[in-house]
């Protein structure tokens, strides 16, 4: 088992995504968990637990959270936006 906790977080869009590929081909075949912010970093993820005040408050596959007013929704569409910024 691998976890992985916030190991992207500090790293900017270009870096994170080099990361995340060389990960993809490392952790084929074995079980991963990843604890994250970042809602690309886990887009790909088989099953999401999503944790409110430290309490399971959703959990499901990314398709299935996407598919209505969750909170890991709200997050993804709020990252999207932040993505956009510019000054």
């Amino acid at each position: 088992m691998i976890l992985l906790d916030e190991a992207t977080a500090s790293l900017d869009a270009e870096n994170e995504t080099a990361i995340q590929e060389a990960l993809s081909r490392l952790i084929q075949n074995k079980t991963v968990m990843i604890i994250a912010h970042r809602m690309r970093t886990i887009a790909k993820a088989d099953h999401i637990v999503v944790l409110e005040d430290g309490v399971v408050a959703e959990q499901g596959s990314p398709e299935f959270l996407s598919g209505y007013d969750s909170i890991y929704s709200r997050m993804t569409a709020q990252q999207h936006i932040s993505q956009n910024w510019t000054m």
